[in-house]
């Protein structure tokens, strides 16, 4: 599976999020400072997030995104298919079943580390790199910035 600059700065907009007070409200202009991700970039993907709905948008002086559910109910494959990543492993292309050669063979094996990928991106939530981005901030002491 490859990790296009798409997922990973969803994954550190929503983390980022997640470690505002009561997840957010936060700018995108804020966000995409703390994070180095170029703003315009960041809007069209809280777009997307806005869409899936893992963020929701205020309006106003202290509006901005925060998250729409707590990070727990967040997980990795929701963030990834919200933007339109594929979370499938480069690797596991299963062959068509062809009954003149012994691929059908490893179809199952395909097919279950597939499974395996999808089950482990299902089970880590935003709530699990919330408790190490917190740990990391804690031991750098206060005003700093985690930056994913």
């Amino acid at each position: 599976m490859t990790l296009t600059t798409r997922g990973h700065y969803s994954i550190k907009a929503l983390l980022d999020l997640s470690l505002q007070p009561q997840y957010g409200p936060s700018s995108v202009r804020a966000i995409a400072e703390r994070q180095n991700i170029p703003a315009p970039y960041l809007e069209k993907l809280l777009i997307e997030l806005r869409r899936a709905g893992l963020v929701r948008s205020l309006r106003g002086v202290y509006g901005g995104y925060q998250l729409a559910r707590p990070p727990q109910q967040i997980s990795l494959r929701q963030i990834l298919l919200a933007v339109g990543e594929s979370p499938q492993p480069l690797f596991l292309q299963p062959p068509e079943p062809d009954a003149a050669t012994a691929d059908w063979v490893t179809l199952s094996l395909w097919q279950q580390l597939h499974q395996k990928l999808q089950d482990a991106l299902d089970s880590i939530s935003l709530e699990d790199l919330y408790f190490d981005a917190r740990s990391w901030q804690a031991a750098q002491g206060d005003g700093a910035t985690f930056v994913v």
